[in-house]
């Protein structure tokens, strides 16, 4: 029977004590949307990779497996209903065993188990429907990367709790970068499964019902720590959720990346925590205490306003419904099948509450996640929650520009004081200046801007010749031959060996 690869993370240590759970016990109380749902699998021409079931070593182009829960329209379409077993089926072909018979898929996946219980689950029926009509509208969406080499099914519960509240869900499979395997939880690793989320990124742009304005990235586990990165390179994303994250246990990982800065993980960020691992667990496995109180990247954070919540009934595993509803319990430390349902649904309603306030700027939602526990009727005995809100960062010449950009560059001098006033730290360097100069006025309708730039530049700095050579060149290149003569000797006055200035002059003479 084939063994998984598994990331070495001790906590994941589990012991054989069956449970029973099931969905409707977990009693998620879905919005006011029917759910639709679709699964497809398209490729990423620009990568290689190698399915190892076909055992003759050929390359392909990467298979992108999508999973997509949406808002649904039914009035027009007679959707499928579907049942655990259709998910699992999809389970199947993601870890490329897509002809293995149903009856041996429980003993086949060793995150599952072949037990009456587990049996069970396949024939429960869920609330998503196969490709039903996408409703009219448009919908935030919540971008997931599974936990280390999972499925994107891996959450449906809490996928199609969203969708039926308004949002749009979509997922792909956690794979490594050459094979299905990864290498074990390296920055490559997480590199990959980067691409894999921007890859879906793009693929949201396929759908006209979703708001390409309001996009959050979700993660469970290798997922957590895979969003942290892509953060750090998309500006477009507009919250963050971390469902037990791997960037609180590795965050060595993340520092390797060529991509890692603090600075640019600047939006709201909640990461869901599993609860203290007990001392026994702790010896017996060889890990390291500090697990249960370090989080270095939460403590390095600066701008943003960052949430970080501990679930005292749930342990790793059972911040997913494939978890929750199958992976045996460890017997020194889960907590019951009923007190692991009522956190996982509370973690849902979390979940909800932080893309309501992120996403959809609800009030109400705002206002609870700002709540302590007590204050929204939980038991601090079920969540215990710390929070930091954001440093303002120091006003730089970043921040000139967008405001330079948004009146168009016009009146830059009386901007200039106004703001200083207000950020007296503020520095436009010199050079800057003239590089964002030159850039304008050599584009094409922007030479009026262009400039502007440089007029603000020279009241700035009014002796220096490089920037009275760059704006005279401008008003030459404008045909504003008066000012580009004035300039241009402005700038020799200043520097009587710029040859430059001296061969325009000429020209002009000429």
């Amino acid at each position: 029977m084939r063994i998984r690869t598994l990331l070495v993370l001790l906590f994941l240590q589990i012991y054989s004590v069956n449970g029973q759970t099931s969905l409707k016990e977990i009693n998620l109380k879905n919005g006011g949307y029917s759910v639709g749902f679709k699964h497809y699998t398209t490729i990423d021409s620009t990568r290689r990779y190698r399915i190892e079931n076909d055992f003759n070593n050929k390359l392909v182009h990467r298979p992108i497996p999508i999973s997509i829960w949406y808002p649904a329209e039914l009035e027009n379409s007679t959707p499928a209903p579907l049942a655990v077993l259709d998910y699992l089926e999809i389970l199947k072909e993601e870890e490329e065993s897509k002809n293995l018979p149903n009856e041996l898929l429980l003993d086949w996946f060793p995150d599952l188990g072949d037990t009456p219980q587990n049996r069970a689950h396949l024939s429960e029926k869920v609330n998503a429907l196969s490709d039903a009509d996408f409703l009219e509208g448009k919908f935030p969406v919540v971008v997931y990367a599974p936990s280390y080499q999972a499925s994107s099914i891996e959450n449906f519960a809490l996928f199609e709790f969203l969708a039926s509240n308004g949002f749009v869900v979509i997922s792909s499979p956690s794979r490594g970068t050459e094979t299905r395997w990864f290498e074990g939880g390296t920055t490559k690793d997480m590199e990959t499964q980067s691409r894999d989320v921007e890859f879906l990124l793009k693929e949201i742009y396929k759908y006209q019902y979703i708001d390409y304005d309001r996009i959050a990235l979700m993660g469970f586990s290798f997922g957590g720590l895979s969003n942290a990165i892509t953060v750090m390179k998309n500006k477009n994303i507009s919250a963050l959720v971390s469902l037990d994250g791997t960037e609180r246990y590795n965050y060595t990982v993340l520092e390797k990346s060529p991509y890692f800065d603090l600075d640019w993980l600047n939006i709201p960020y909640i990461h869901f925590a599993q609860k203290d691992i007990p001392e026994e667990v702790l010896t017996n496995d060889k890990i390291p205490a500090e697990l249960n109180y370090k989080f270095q990247l939460y403590d390095s954070l600066n701008y943003t306003n960052a949430y970080s919540y501990k679930f005292h009934d749930l342990t790793h595993s059972h911040f997913g419904t494939v978890g929750v509803l199958f992976s045996y319990r460890d017997k020194r430390q889960d907590k019951s099948d009923a007190e692991i349902m009522a956190s996982y649904k509370l973690l849902s309603e979390y979940t909800l509450q932080f893309l309501n306030a992120t996403l959809k700027n609800e009030e109400g939602a705002k206002q609870f996640i700002e709540n302590s526990p007590d204050r929204n009727n939980i038991s601090e005995n079920l969540i215990s929650k710390k929070m930091k809100k954001a440093l303002r960062p120091a006003f730089d010449y970043k921040d000139f520009k967008d405001l330079a950009l948004h009146q168009g560059h016009r009146d830059l001098i009386s901007l200039y004081e106004k703001t200083v006033t207000k950020h007296p730290t503020l520095e436009l360097e010199e050079a800057m200046l003239n590089r964002l100069g030159l850039r304008l006025a050599f584009n094409a309708g922007k030479m009026e801007q262009g400039i502007n730039v440089f007029l603000l530049a020279v009241h700035l700095y009014p002796k220096s010749a490089n920037l009275y050579d760059s704006l005279a060149l401008a008003y030459f290149y404008n045909q504003d031959f008066e000012n580009a003569i004035a300039n241009f000797k402005r700038s020799l006055e200043l520097n009587p060996e710029n040859q430059h200035a001296i061969d325009k002059l000429k020209q002009l003479e000429e």
